[in-house]
């Protein structure tokens, strides 16, 4: 059998599957949140080992001793330094800490500017992102960064807790800012711009491993008190897009994943990096050998979430306001920038109403106007990912994809087939088929991934909304509105 742990920002989920893909045991435990008015968002990374402990014995059960390996996936950009004793500094900061806002404007100037970085380095940070992370420890925690000998991802801390082994590799490293994709290797002029050349913080960084390789091999106190095989190895894991990304069965050309949770994202598997690429993508690797360019949205089922809680309505409420309003929500337009914005890169921005008026105003038209307003907004990422290329296919995954009349309004607006795959927690069993890919790879029975998630990853029919190409015109013009109400906010974009 084979072990997937996801650890979000929210909580740590474990799948445990055997190698046909039967589901043999689940797993989750919530985490807690540190919020700073100041817009840090951290944890404590002991809450994760904690998270994991818990979802991973409930998932095993009585089928520990059958688990032949596991994967890790993990939250992105996360910071966990730790000092020589590779005891943990402080708590990280997560991908959704917008405290380091200064710090990433900063970088960049000191750098060249953003054209001078994406072309020297073939990045633009975004903040969020683990680099400007390390500056802020730096100005406002100077001892703090003194100690720092060890800088890890949260799926790496997580590696680490499990084999007592430090290791990265391509697909969450891209999202440092400190790698570079082209090459696939550290980036070490962007880390002696913050220490000064002194060689730390690139000292600090673990080496990198190719999918095929493993981490090392379970602990065995660790085993015993999780009742996993003594023998059970660890992938190398990584970023909760990555692992999303295979257990969406998007692991080959002309696949596209949405998710839409906390975040939303959207990405599709290419052979070989983007020529020619938007800052606002995130030209990231994959964990499956390939590429994987990603537009992140900061703003996504926690607005609707609110908004509906604003509004004393539930979930089971967005359905029913869909399908009994227009699209365009009779010409209400909402940016959703409730937690600043990634993409666009708006860090400090905020949410605002456009368009209301006295016939228009009602409950229905805001909640409308709240999820076209995060579908549009990750929309826009896409058409810069496919670089004019209409999508065919989206897997849609994420809290937001439980929602029929979403997923159909995704569908009309893109005109693409949106299909839900089965497996709801995609982050878990692409850890999963990382897991059984490079135990095979080291057992001297290789099998692709193409092959891994044709037998392992399907779609449930009932849920597959086809585009209405009557609905396409109307929720053109409303993200043609949107997008001119948001060049009007933001007139430097």
């Amino acid at each position: 059998m084979y072990l997937g742990i996801d650890c979000g920002t929210q909580g740590t989920k474990a799948l445990l599957i055997t190698e046909a893909g039967a589901v043999r045991g689940r797993g989750y435990a919530r985490h807690q949140l540190i919020e700073r008015a100041s817009g840090a968002r951290e944890q404590e990374p002991q809450w994760w080992v904690d998270a994991l402990r818990t979802s991973v014995t409930q998932a095993v059960s009585h089928h520990g001793a059958e688990v032949l390996a596991l994967g890790v996936s993990g939250q992105q950009h996360g910071l966990v330094i730790l000092d020589e004793a590779k005891q943990v500094i402080r708590p990280a900061k997560l991908w959704n800490d917008t405290e380091t806002a200064p710090q990433n404007a900063a970088l960049i100037e000191r750098l060249g500017g953003k054209s001078a970085m994406m072309e020297r380095f073939g990045i633009l940070p975004m903040t969020g992102y683990t680099v400007s992370k390390l500056l802020w420890v730096k100005e406002n925690e100077p001892e703090n960064f003194a100690r720092i000998r060890h800088i890890l991802l949260p799926h790496e801390y997580l590696n680490f807790w499990l084999t007592g082994q430090l290791y990265a590799e391509y697909g969450d490293a891209s999202g440092t800012a400190f790698f570079d994709i082209r090459t696939r290797e550290w980036i070490r002029e962007i880390l002696d711009e913050i220490d000064g050349g002194t060689g730390q913080l690139a000292a600090a960084l673990p080496p990198l491993l190719k999918v095929e390789q493993l981490v090392g091999t379970v602990r065995p106190e660790v085993a015993a008190e999780l009742g996993l095989s003594p023998q059970c190895v660890v992938s190398s894991g990584g970023g909760d897009n990555m692992m999303g990304a295979i257990g969406t069965g998007n692991v080959r050309p002309g696949i596209v994943t949405l998710s839409l949770g906390t975040s939303s994202t959207v990405y599709s598997f290419l052979e070989k990096p983007l020529d020619s690429i938007d800052p606002s993508v995130a030209p990231f690797c994959s964990s499956s050998g390939g590429w994987l360019p990603l537009v992140c949205t900061m703003n996504a089922t926690n607005v609707v979430t609110q908004t509906l809680h604003v509004l004393g309505k539930g979930v089971e409420d967005i359905d029913p306001v869909l399908a009994s309003t227009n699209p365009g929500a009779d010409g209400i337009t909402f940016l959703p920038f409730l937690n600043g914005e990634r993409t666009p890169d708006l860090p400090t921005a905020q949410g605002s109403m456009h368009g209301v008026t006295a016939t228009n105003f009602s409950a229905g038209n805001l909640l409308r106007s709240v999820i076209e307003g995060v579908t549009f907004g990750v929309l826009n990422g896409l058409e810069l990912i496919l670089q004019g290329q209409p999508a065919s296919k989206i897997q849609v995954i994420g809290g937001g994809s439980r929602s029929a009349e979403w997923r159909q309004m995704i569908a009309d607006a893109t005109g693409a087939v949106i299909q839900v795959p089965i497996e709801e927690e995609a982050g878990c069993l692409g850890a999963a088929i990382q897991a059984m890919y490079a135990y095979k790879s080291q057992q001297g029975t290789p099998v692709t991934f193409a092959v891994l998630s044709e037998r392992l990853v399907s779609v449930d029919e009932e849920k597959t909304a086809h585009p209405r190409a009557e609905k396409r015109a109307a929720y053109r013009a409303a993200q043609d509105r949107y997008n001119a109400v948001l060049k009007a906010q933001f007139p430097n974009l």
